[in-house]
């Protein structure tokens, strides 16, 4: 069994090392790409979400790599996003991939009796403590590497030479390819926190805040939001995201079937706006966006792939937002026709509004 998975953002990291520690053949998919766009944009529907299209690519070019097993996260509700399997599935046998298996782990909802047999399945294994070991290594390295890009944030729009802490960083995970397990890709990341700590900064450079939320999958994956938190970096803009995978998975896994959340301030924050779940993330880009308004953030920008129906919903709430918390507001739709160009171009506008309101309330 050779077992690759979708690629979004820094996932991979996890993902690799909790497959790997329950002793799996792994295939890490490639960095996604516009070939990887192209492939995904061919086969699947036209008017589906951008995050699968990107799916599919990753699957088709791990498969040519020698991938038969794909593994993925499932979902429930309103998003789309939980009939990604089946779609997937269907996709992949019209292409001739009729061999390639996807084992899915459904989040659990109040039963784990499904999730742990999809996790037997796919590691061939009922003994717990290897099960649970793994997880507990892979979160663990989330958490890493989620504290390693927080570094990043803020070195990014300070760091006196720019673009040095950028070269640590993809540095990193060329290597995280090259190695195996927990304590090997633990140990890269330490080494790498350790160089961009002691990056020099320049002290009289003025720093943007900015809050970015959206829908996770555009919010995490570099290649579809065009590198949108490297490009603010160098543009002297410190940004926060809404949604980090280490909390998702903490949030999903381990506290929702104990009816626990981290999230109660946020969603209470959202409730003036939207009561309830509608799907996605569409009440945490709404209770993110008034965190951010309240603790003094600069800006807020928003992220999310064209037809995201729930995040449609909480666009057409944030002007509302922005006017009540006197917050400056900004939304990027996302699909395989985005040009670099336009994109730079806003951001670039964006940011010298901000710069400019800033100097005015200082004045």
């Amino acid at each position: 069994m050779k077992v690759t998975f979708p690629h979004m953002g820094n996932q991979y990291v996890g993902t690799k090392v909790l497959l790997e520690e329950v002793g799996l053949d792994v295939i890490v998919p490639v960095d996604c790409s516009k070939e990887t766009l192209n492939i995904g944009t061919k086969y699947s529907p036209e008017s589906i979400c951008l995050p699968l299209k990107i799916n599919i690519g990753n699957f088709v070019e791990s498969i040519n790599e020698g991938a038969n097993t794909i593994v993925m996260i499932g979902s429930c509700g309103p998003c789309r996003f939980g009939y990604y399997s089946i779609l997937q599935n269907e996709i992949l046998k019209e292409m001739g991939h009729e061999d390639v298996e996807i084992i899915l782990l459904d989040a659990p909802q109040g039963n784990f009796k499904g999730l742990l047999d999809s996790i037997y399945k796919l590691t061939k294994t009922k003994n717990p403590y290897k099960i649970i070991n793994a997880l507990v290594k892979a979160t663990r390295v989330l958490y890493q590497i989620d504290d390693l890009e927080d570094l990043m944030y803020y070195k990014r729009p300070r760091q006196k030479n720019i673009g040095e802490a950028d070269l640590y960083y993809d540095e990193l995970h060329k290597k995280i390819r090259g190695v195996r397990g927990y304590r090997e890709v633990s140990r890269l990341i330490k080494e790498t926190k350790e160089k961009i700590l002691r990056i020099e900064e320049d002290p009289g450079r003025e720093v943007l805040r900015v809050g970015l939320i959206g829908e996770i999958y555009t919010i995490l994956e570099p290649s579809v939001n065009v590198y949108i938190e490297k490009k603010l970096g160098e543009m002297g803009v410190e940004i926060e995201k809404s949604l980090r995978l280490s909390h998702w998975i903490t949030e999903h896994l381990f506290l929702n079937p104990l009816n626990i959340t981290m999230d109660s301030k946020i969603r209470k924050e959202a409730k003036p706006y939207l009561k309830t779940m509608i799907g996605g993330h569409a009440r945490e880009t709404i209770g993110y966006g008034i965190h951010y308004a309240k603790r003094g953030f600069d800006g807020l920008i928003q992220v999310y792939p064209f037809t995201c129906m729930p995040e449609i919903v909480a666009q057409s709430i944030m002007p509302q937002v922005e006017k009540e918390y006197d917050i400056p507001y900004l939304c990027l739709i996302v699909d395989e026709m985005t040009g670099e160009a336009g994109f730079n171009t806003r951001l670039e506008a964006f940011v010298d509004l901000l710069g400019k309101r800033k100097e005015m309330k200082v004045s």
